[in-house]
């Protein structure tokens, strides 16, 4: 029984394999070599994500020719359909291929979309003409390109920073910190070129140049990873972790009456249970009794009740990348109506996330700087704590401005988008704090069979922020319009009350980060 305890609970080196299969080699396989590997290809992959990403709205509706809110509607389906599927990428990585297979069978997939949509955007035929709706095959077409994307970037997303961290000494937690932090800035990378570079392509040369770029990237982004095989080690799949779950879960539901007579008597659940109780771990003791079941061996309950203690952690962060969502949507409307001139540029709409993006990239050198690893501020939990702090406070500063804007507005002046800068600064650090403490936390925390699947926690956390923010939008305006106004109907933000939804916004992230406080102490 020790020893698949010790199994569980210690990582050997003997675990990993190079590309071969052979037995890896420290000296050779493995190490800060081969993760950069995956910062570097992350920086790729993530510009084309956010390229098509930022712009489908666009491209529905002046190529393809849908209403503005039916477009709007398939990028957010797009969005989280890509993020939720993470889940899906990460058990079968953890449960059947390797991370690098799963990796590179995913980059084929949303490359295959990619080509489809590119040669979609390139033929007449396969386009609806003028003034006309797009027919069955030609949408049929769109959707098989467009969800084909979306689950190749979840697969690329669950695989590549857990594929980063295998390569890293695990007893050195500062390295794994250092990487996700890093890892961190290559996504933010890729965000900014995306942002810049991409958006410029795509207003000046549209899509037919926007499409083959991405095809390009990618598959530039898939031969570097490639590339770094001799100097991969790569962790064998433990089986489906869900079934093992499941099997402890009904185990434990079948014997949730079992007396003290009975546990007892199972020598083997009593030796179980006093080696889980000498660890330390006594989160859901229910969990013991399925160890009744000789089916069911210590191990399987310490990684079941390590996964059930990640989830409160993981719900505590939904709300705060409900507030992330506002960069994307209000925040660039508000743009969009204000001073967008810096000297004789005007700034373009979608380039307006580069601000926070700048601010995100320049709080990771300097938080790496400042990093101490004797300071509790810097370990995950805290990390995530802090982030989810600086959301609140970047909601009561959005309120503020937004309400100094509409005041403007009303005496008829436009002020400088840059006031938009303070919310951004928070909410981007914000971001670098969470979504990197959450990597780092869900990674370093999560039993070894599960790391992919728990990583895909982080982005899943992202889409569910998306879809709460879409229910809070739609629950504000049925209240708000059946006692006046809706505060966020109609198309004039100045006719709105933004300002009290963000007030609304930072009340609830105060409340979840409470939430959040009284799970971190539990853990």
């Amino acid at each position: 029984m020790s020893m698949e305890i010790d199994t569980y609970q210690k990582e050997s080196d003997d675990q990993y394999v190079d590309w071969k299969g052979r037995k890896a080699n420290p000296k050779i396989h493995g190490g800060i070599r081969a993760a950069a590997f995956a910062c570097v290809v992350e920086v790729f992959t993530n510009m084309v994500f956010l390229c098509n990403a930022s712009n489908f709205v666009t491209y529905f509706t002046k190529s393809m020719h849908y209403p503005t809110a039916k477009s709007a509607n398939m990028v957010t389906n797009f969005m989280g359909t890509s993020f939720l599927l993470t889940i899906m990428g990460g058990f079968i990585s953890d449960s059947l291929f390797t991370r690098f297979t799963t990796f590179i069978l995913s980059c084929i997939i949303e490359l295959l979309g990619l080509i489809l949509l590119t040669i979609q955007s390139q033929s007449r035929r396969l386009r609806p003409a003028l003034n006309l709706k797009p027919s069955q095959s030609q949408a049929a077409i769109l959707y098989t390109g467009l969800y084909a994307i979306a689950a190749g970037a979840a697969g690329l997303s669950a695989n590549l920073p857990a594929h980063g961290a295998d390569q890293l000494d695990h007893s050195n937690q500062r390295q794994i910190s250092a990487f996700f932090n890093w890892f961190f800035f290559s996504l933010c990378t890729g965000g900014l070129i995306s942002s810049t570079v991409m958006v410029w392509v795509e207003e000046n040369k549209g899509w037919n140049w926007s499409f083959p770029i991405t095809v390009i990237v990618l598959s530039l982004a898939l031969l570097i990873f490639i590339s770094g095989s001799p100097f991969y080690r790569h962790k064998r799949p433990t089986g489906s972790s869900l079934t093992r779950i499941i099997k402890v879960l009904t185990s434990a539901s079948q014997n949730w009456k079992a007396s003290p007579d009975e546990r007892l008597g199972n020598r083997y659940a009593v030796a179980a249970l006093n080696l889980n109780r000498a660890d330390g771990d006594h989160k859901f003791k229910f969990l013991d009794k399925a160890l009744i079941d000789n089916r069911v061996n210590a191990a399987e309950i310490k990684e079941t009740r390590t996964f059930l203690g990640l989830l409160p952690i993981f719900a505590s962060t939904i709300m705060m990348n409900c507030c992330l969502a506002q960069l994307q949507t209000f925040s660039v409307v508000q743009g969009s109506i204000m001073n967008r001139k810096l000297h004789n540029f005007e700034i373009p709409t979608p380039s307006l996330t580069v601000i926070p993006l700048i601010i995100m990239l320049s709080s990771i050198p300097l938080y790496e700087r400042l990093h101490s690893g004797n300071n509790i501020i810097f370990k995950p939990p805290w990390r995530i704590g802090l982030g989810l702090a600086l959301a609140s406070g970047s909601m009561a500063v959005a309120a503020l401005v937004e309400a100094k804007r509409r005041a403007e507005a009303a005496d008829s002046n436009v002020i400088s988008v840059f006031w938009l800068g303070w919310q951004f600064l928070l909410l981007g650090v914000s971001d670098m704090l969470t979504l990197g403490g959450m990597l780092e936390f869900f990674y370093s925390e999560a039993p070894n069979s599960m790391r992919s699947m728990c990583i895909a926690l982080s982005w899943c956390s992202t889409s569910m922020g998306y879809f709460l923010s879409s229910v809070l939008v739609s629950i504000v305006n049925s209240v708000s319009g059946k006692y006046g106004k809706e505060w966020l109907g109609g198309m004039n933000l100045n006719h709105g009350r933004l300002d009290l939804f963000y007030t609304l916004l930072s009340i609830l992230n105060s409340l979840n980060f409470l939430n959040y406080m009284y799970w971190a102490k539990r853990y």
